[in-house]
């Protein structure tokens, strides 16, 4: 069976007025989430579908959320419109089995600061410098067909200290132009989820056109997809065995 993933944006800069939205649509004049999922429609193993926030229920609806195995999460400015009950519904799900990936700004999203338990706040500075990525943990399988590192050559500038748990694995840092560094691709589970936290993706560069940020996003669905046939915890609902959740 295919992996069922869904591409999350907030949708709004896209569509907003002004000089810098204008730009924003010129590099993506379908929306970020389909500059993202028609990449992964390549991959015949995938099954890619989009939602937004201005969807009923942010297209995150319970018997949506059933049916995705990973979801790639992007947002930036609109991270208190999402509501809180849709937030522990994914919540939920990841402890379920479900992948989660927060890209860019999902550091400050509702869905990832709830399952971190932290602020996920950062230092940034947005001049359009230079950003070199490098790995730190060669042979993971996020890191497939990418070399030692790699540059984006204007991006926004993320630093230390960069508020999350102490991750499962770190696997790339950046360093910018002002001497900044910060980790820019980390691993956590979550309950029965992996969720992956990778920081390249400012609305107003090209960024997701770059080949080695698409990959990478790419191999972390597969990575993070729920494992065929594992078992479900216990107060989790499974109906072979009668479990529920009693909250």
């Amino acid at each position: 069976m295919p992996i069922r993933v869904t591409v999350w944006n907030e949708f709004r800069h896209e569509k907003a007025k002004g000089e810098k939205y204008d730009l924003v649509r010129s590099i993506y004049p379908k929306g970020i989430h389909e500059a993202i999922a028609s990449h992964l429609r390549k991959n015949k193993d995938l099954s890619v579908k989009t939602a937004w926030l201005d969807q009923p229920e942010h297209g995150m609806a319970e018997k949506v959320l059933k049916n995705i195995d990973v979801l790639v999460w992007w947002g930036h400015g609109h991270h208190q419109a999402v509501s809180d009950e849709v937030v522990t519904r994914i919540q939920k799900r990841v402890l379920e089995g479900m992948g989660f990936i927060a890209l860019h700004s999902g550091h400050a999203s509702k869905p990832f600061t709830r399952l971190m338990g932290t602020s996920g706040r950062l230092k940034w500075r947005e001049v359009g410098e230079r950003e070199i990525l490098w790995v730190t943990k060669p042979g993971h399988p996020i890191l497939a067909g990418i070399n030692d590192h790699f540059s984006l050559e204007h991006e926004e500038m993320y630093g230390e200290f960069f508020d999350v748990p102490e991750p499962m694995e770190t696997l790339l840092i950046s360093n910018f132009a002002g001497g900044e560094v910060f980790r820019s691709g980390m691993t956590w589970e979550r309950g029965q989820g992996k969720v992956f936290y990778f920081r390249p993706g400012h609305e107003t560069y090209p960024t997701y056109k770059d080949k080695n940020v698409l990959r990478i996003i790419e191999n972390a669905v597969k990575w993070c997809a729920p494992v065929e046939g594992g078992t479900v915890l216990p107060g989790f609902p499974n109906p072979k065995l009668g479990w529920v959740d009693e909250g």
